[in-house]
């Protein structure tokens, strides 16, 4: 799977995404440069009635560990076939919280029309 297809299969779903590269780990600071970025949340969309944050980092879709665009596409594809399944994320927390970052898991139920 290339990173251009599991960028068109995240934008199905409702997430504009990225690789997590050394800019962003930096940024976010994060121990590694892994995972994917979320950079948009689309509107009335699975992933934004599942929650999905902007600047949040998917580490994990249904068990599956995601450590890059080509992770993240092939468990995306799998899932979305699947009525119920999680996305686990890291997120920075809300202002004023003690804790910087905080993991996440976001249930995405059935596709509504």
């Amino acid at each position: 799977m290339t990173d251009e297809e599991a960028s068109s299969l995240g934008e199905e779903f409702g997430l504009v995404v990225g690789a997590v590269d050394e800019e962003i780990q930096k940024e976010l600071k994060l121990q590694r440069p892994q995972g994917v970025a979320v950079f948009e949340v689309i509107g009335n969309s699975r992933a934004d009635y599942a929650g999905i944050k902007v600047r949040s980092v998917i580490k994990e879709i249904d068990k599956q560990e995601i450590r890059n665009m080509a992770d993240f596409g092939r468990a995306l594809k799998k899932a979305v076939t699947a009525c119920n399944f999680t996305i686990g994320t890291y997120e920075p927390a809300e202002p004023g919280e003690p804790v910087s970052w905080g993991v996440n898991f976001h249930f995405v139920g059935c596709k509504r029309d």
